[in-house]
């Protein structure tokens, strides 16, 4: 079974650092093709490896990425 999660992505210092926050599972990588490939990689072993209840503990159903509009200064 597939299922789609989001991956946010964002540079840090000399790489990119991803997450997923549907799973709170984080990884990185020297491009943004690496973090998100380790991301999925970290994901599918999580997803393997963890017991059922915590998959469920920490899988969050909704999820919504957007931007805000804020004063600076």
């Amino acid at each position: 079974m597939n299922r789609m999660l989001t991956a946010v992505i964002e540079r840090e210092g000399e790489g990119y650092v991803s997450l997923c926050p549907e799973a709170d599972i984080a990884s990185q990588g020297k491009t943004v093709d690496e973090a998100r490939d380790n991301l999925r990689e970290a994901l599918e072993l999580f997803f393997e490896c963890a017991p059922k209840e915590e998959v469920s503990q920490r899988l969050h159903g909704e999820v919504y990425v957007t931007q805000l509009e804020v004063a600076v200064g």
